[in-house]
């Protein structure tokens, strides 16, 4: 008797052991709900600092305080008695920071979740991420490496705008570090594209 081709194959049946460690996934669970609550200690640390920010613009003396205390460098006397381009410029790309690191969050959050938890079937959502569609491990790993390097370029732009503030030391290490995100970035990718290409020509590396 014929075969039915479109009937699958039985599929094996899994020992307990090995359903117990599957099920086992399901304890990185509470790791992204709290990464879900340090989204939203980002987003009130957020609205705080663009609420002081506004206040400073109307001539608020406390906001005004608040906003000068952020912009200014631990250790060194702070000279500035009001709100000037370059401290709105720091505050800015402050608030940039925080939306980066969001950023970076939500990739964590849906990445990891969809990778390493279980499927979200968001297939046909039309709010699906572009990049959802094709995550693996591999391909998330350069996404935060490259989500890093952003923060870091935020970072040290702060740190040269206010330059005058730092010592040679503090700019030349910032940058070493910068530039040490930045080539482990290349390495993950580079690495990535190695795995990829043996993956799907296996016969040309042997």
């Amino acid at each position: 008797m014929q075969q039915d081709h479109d009937t699958p194959p039985p599929s094996k049946r899994i020992s307990s052991i090995a359903y117990f460690l599957f099920l086992s996934r399901w304890l990185q669970l509470p790791l992204y709900l709290g990464l879900v609550l340090a989204q939203c200690v980002y987003v009130y640390h957020f609205w705080i600092e663009l609420s002081d920010l506004i206040g400073a613009v109307f001539s608020n003396q406390n906001a005004l305080q608040h906003v000068l205390d952020m912009v200014a460098v631990k250790g060194t006397e702070r000279t500035e008695k009001d709100l000037t381009e370059t401290a709105i410029m720091l505050v800015v790309l402050g608030l940039i920071d925080v939306v980066m690191i969001s950023n970076l969050l939500i990739m964590v959050i849906i990445g990891g979740y969809e990778t390493f938890v279980s499927r979200m079937n968001l297939e046909g959502h039309p709010d699906q991420p572009e990049w959802l569609s094709h995550v693996n491990a591999s391909v998330l790993k350069v996404k935060l490496a490259t989500a890093i390097i952003g923060i870091s370029s935020i970072h040290l732009l702060k740190t040269f705008i206010n330059a005058t503030a730092h010592d040679e030391k503090t700019l030349i290490a910032q940058t070493a570090i910068h530039l040490a995100f930045l080539l482990s970035a290349l390495a993950i990718a580079y690495c990535d594209r190695i795995i990829s290409q043996t993956i799907q020509y296996p016969g040309e590396h042997e």
